[in-house]
C-alpha cells in the first residue's frame, strides 16, 4: 500500500481558499462543451494590426532578452503618450509607469505593497474575486459596499446601481489604506459618474487612502456615456493607482500584459513586489503591445478605430443577448460599458430548492444551464462577501466579447429556455 509523505501543512494565509471559481466553472463548461458567454475571454481573432506587430517584435533579437523589470522601455512611453492627455498631465514614462503580467499582478502588487496584516481595504461589491484572495494573502480585511439599485424599476439600468453615501463613509475606519474602485464595474457593468468619482475621491482625501483604479475595461463605452478617469480630477493623482490591460483593450487576454499608471512614490513600491513576483512582462508581447498602440493614436476617434469598433460590436452583441432573454422572460440589466451584462432570470420561476446542494441560487441555476442547455454563465453571489451575498438574489452574468458565431448560438440556446415553476434538480 502506498503511504503519503508527511509534509509541513500549508501557510495559515491559505486558509479561505478553496476550488477557484473559474477553474470550476470553465472546467463545466469544458465537460459539457457548452457555448461559453460567462468568462470574460474574447475568442475572435485578434485584429490583423495587432498580429503583424507580433511579428515584427519577434524578428527583434532585443525583443527575445529579458527587459527592464518596471517596463519594456518603448511600451511605457507609449503608455505615457497614451494616457498623458487623458490625465491632464504628462506622465513621466520611467517613474510613473509599470507593466505587470496582466491587470491581476497589477493588483496584486498594488494590495501587497500597502496593505499590512490587519489593515482594510473598502471594497465597492459585488467584486472581482481576486481582490478579496490578495487580502487574504496579506493578512487584511475587505469591507465591503455594495451597490444597490434605487429601485425593482431601476434595476434594469447598470447606471441606476449607486451606492448608499452613509453606509460607504461608514466603511472607512482608522484601519483604512486602500480603496479598491472598478470602473466600467465588473460585473454590473455601471459606468462611474464624474460626479459619483467627485464623492468617492473626497470620501478618500478626508481618510487619507489611497484609491486602486482597475479600469480594465476603458475602452469598451456604450451609446453617450464617458469613461472617467477618477485619477484625472482635482487632487487624486497623488493617491491613485490606475490599472489597465492590454488583453481587454485589443481582445488578447491570453497575452497577460497589464500596467499601473500613478505617481512615482506610490509606483516605486508596486516595482517592489513585481521584481520580486515575476521581475518583467514577456518582452516580446510589450514590444507588440507598444506597436499597437502606435498604430491606433493616429486612427482616435475615427471610423478605423479598433477602439471604436470594439465598443459598437459588443454593444450590439450585449443587444442581442439582451432582446433574446427579454423574448424568454428574463430582465437583463442594461449596462454603461464593459464585457459584462447582468440578467435577472427570477421571472422563470425556476427553483433549485430540492437540488439541496447548499450553494446559493444561481450557482444552481449556472449548474444547470450549463448540464442541461449547454449554455455556460457565471454566478454573481460569488462576487459577494457573505453579508450582502443575498443581493446577488437571482442575477447570473454573461459576456458579450465573444464572436457572432457564439453570441448567434447563445441567443438560440437562450430563446428555447421556458419558465418552470416546478422544482428543477
Amino acid at each position: 500500500m502506498k503511504v503519503e509523505a508527511t509534509v509541513p501543512p500549508p501557510a495559515d494565509r491559505l486558509k479561505n481558499f478553496g476550488v477557484n471559481l473559474w477553474v470550476e466553472f470553465s472546467s463545466l463548461a469544458v465537460e459539457h462543451q457548452a457555448t461559453n458567454i460567462g468568462q470574460g475571454f474574447p475568442d475572435f481573432v485578434p485584429p490583423d494590426f495587432l498580429q503583424e506587430e507580433v511579428k515584427k517584435a519577434v524578428a527583434l533579437p532585443s525583443a527575445n532578452w529579458y527587459t527592464r523589470s518596471m517596463g519594456h522601455p518603448r511600451l511605457v512611453k507609449e503608455l505615457a503618450a497614451e494616457f498623458s492627455p487623458l490625465f491632464n498631465r504628462e506622465i513621466d514614462p520611467m517613474k510613473e509607469v509599470m507593466t505587470a503580467v496582466g491587470a491581476y499582478e497589477a493588483i496584486y502588487a498594488a494590495i501587497t505593497a500597502f496593505i499590512n496584516e490587519g489593515d482594510e481595504a473598502v471594497v465597492i461589491e459585488p467584486h472581482f474575486d481576486c481582490y478579496a484572495g490578495d487580502m487574504d494573502l496579506c493578512g487584511g480585511k475587505l469591507v465591503r459596499v455594495p451597490l444597490r439599485p434605487s429601485s425593482k424599476e431601476d434595476a434594469t439600468l447598470a447606471r441606476n446601481w449607486t451606492l448608499n453615501e452613509e453606509e460607504f463613509e461608514a466603511a472607512f475606519t482608522d484601519r483604512t489604506k486602500i480603496l479598491l474602485l472598478t470602473t466600467p464595474h465588473n460585473p454590473v457593468g455601471k459606468m462611474f459618474t464624474l460626479e459619483e468619482l467627485q464623492y468617492i475621491g473626497e470620501v478618500c482625501k478626508k481618510h487619507n487612502v489611497i484609491v486602486v483604479s482597475d479600469e480594465v475595461y476603458e475602452r469598451v463605452v456604450f451609446g453617450d456615456n464617458t469613461h472617467v478617469r477618477i485619477g484625472s480630477l482635482p487632487g487624486m493623482w497623488e493617491r491613485c493607482i490606475t490599472v489597465g490591460s492590454a488583453g481587454k483593450t485589443f481582445s488578447v487576454t491570453g497575452w497577460k500584459i497589464g500596467w499601473a499608471l500613478g505617481p512615482a512614490h506610490l509606483l516605486s513600491q508596486l516595482q517592489h513586489v513585481h521584481s520580486c513576483a515575476t521581475f518583467s512582462a514577456p518582452t516580446l508581447l510589450q514590444e507588440a503591445v507598444a506597436g499597437s498602440l502606435a498604430h491606433q493614436r493616429p486612427l482616435a476617434h475615427t471610423p478605423d478605430s479598433y477602439f471604436s469598433w470594439l465598443s459598437a460590436k459588443l454593444e450590439e452583441n450585449c443587444r442581442k443577448l439582451a432582446d433574446a432573454f427579454s423574448d424568454t422572460g428574463c430582465v437583463p440589466v442594461w449596462p454603461d460599458g464593459g464585457y459584462f451584462m447582468l440578467v435577472d432570470t427570477e421571472p422563470m420561476g425556476w427553483d433549485f430548492s430540492e437540488s439541496k446542494t447548499g450553494r446559493c441560487y444561481d450557482v444552481d441555476c449556472v449548474k444547470w444551464l450549463t448540464r442541461e442547455f449547454k449554455l455556460a454563465t457565471i454566478p454573481i453571489s460569488v462576487f459577494y462577501g457573505e453579508e450582502n451575498r443575498h443581493l446577488s438574489g437571482r442575477y447570473i452574468r454573461v459576456c458579450c466579447a465573444k464572436s457572432d458565431e457564439t453570441i448567434d448560438k447563445a441567443c438560440q440556446i437562450i430563446r428555447g429556455l421556458k419558465k418552470k415553476s416546478s422544482v428543477v434538480s
